[in-house]
């Protein structure tokens, strides 16, 4: 059961798609995403979707990689734990790595710093990530911005104070409006979403690294020397 709970990433970031996905074809079928992008003069929030969407795929590919490196750690406790530790089957990826680097280091030597910088290596595949995450947010603030200042150069215009010259620049203020608040919208929603798909990736991460922290100091020490 222990194993299989550390190979089952894959599943988790699918079934985290698939909920987005449908909250996504929900928000359509009712015509809130058609209305929010239609309403978006300045095309952000197409700009703000499009780079989430690239982004989710990034994180799928980096879900997929981590939930090879927990599988690789699962055979890794198998093979401690048998009577032949023969460790030429972890030749891929950072736990490959580890495993070669703890062999060769001096018999008794501290495998923490070695450990440390497998951490490193895997964390760093999600600043990509977490970067993104961040742009969302600030494009949709850019949005309101942009939305702020489409909805005050109509007033720059007005010359009078004809109900038709009014009712004119309340449509055009409204446009405005719709441009700051779904753009805004928008950012919060998808930097968001994207924060907690990556959170969930840093908390594997965090939880790999301590399972093989105690397997080095326990085993991989050992049997290097």
């Amino acid at each position: 059961m222990q194993n299989q709970n550390l190979s089952n990433l894959n599943f988790r970031a699918l079934v985290i798609l698939g909920v987005i996905s449908f909250a996504l074809y929900l928000a359509a079928e009712r015509g809130l995403l058609g209305l929010a992008l239609s309403s978006d003069r300045s095309y952000i929030s197409y700009i703000i979707v499009s780079v989430y969407v690239i982004a989710s795929l990034h994180w799928l590919w980096v879900a997929h990689i981590l939930s090879r490196e927990r599988g690789q750690f699962a055979l890794l406790e198998r093979i401690v734990q048998s009577a032949d530790a023969d460790f030429d089957n972890l030749s891929e990826g950072a736990i490959g790595k580890l495993v070669q680097n703890c062999k060769e280091q001096a018999p008794g030597g501290d495998t923490g710093i070695l450990v440390s910088a497998f951490g490193d290596e895997l964390s760093n595949r999600h600043a990509l990530g977490h970067f993104i995450s961040d742009a969302l947010l600030k494009l949709g603030l850019l949005g309101t911005i942009v939305g702020f200042i489409l909805m005050l150069l109509p007033i720059g215009e007005l010359k009078g104070f004809e109900a038709s010259g009014m009712q004119q620049l309340l449509s055009q203020m409204s446009g405005g409006m719709g441009v700051a608040l779904y753009t805004t919208l928008a950012g919060l929603v998808t930097s968001t979403l994207l924060k907690f798909q990556y959170h969930v990736l840093d908390a594997s991460v965090a939880d790999l690294v301590t399972r093989v922290s105690v397997t080095a100091d326990l085993h991989l020490t050992k049997d290097a020397s």
